[in-house]
């Protein structure tokens, strides 16, 4: 089992923000609210490992506590 990977990772970053954010264009903020609801769900799924999940819920709840380093 491997533990949560808070360091960067993730080729184009602020492209993949774009994307995320344009994903979110023409939308009501119950509607925006759904699809981040069901895009977290389909990571966790994906994901699948529930330590790494709780470590990444810790890590979202707290912020800063995620910093590698």
């Amino acid at each position: 089992m491997t533990g949560l990977n808070t360091a960067p990772a993730i080729d184009a970053p602020d492209d993949l923000y774009a994307e995320l954010l344009a994903m979110h264009e023409g939308l009501s903020k119950d509607e925006s609210d759904a699809v981040n609801a069901r895009l977290i769900l389909i990571l966790m799924n994906h994901i699948a490992d529930r330590d790494v999940l709780r470590q990444a819920m810790a890590a979202a709840r707290s912020p800063g506590a995620d910093k590698e380093g």
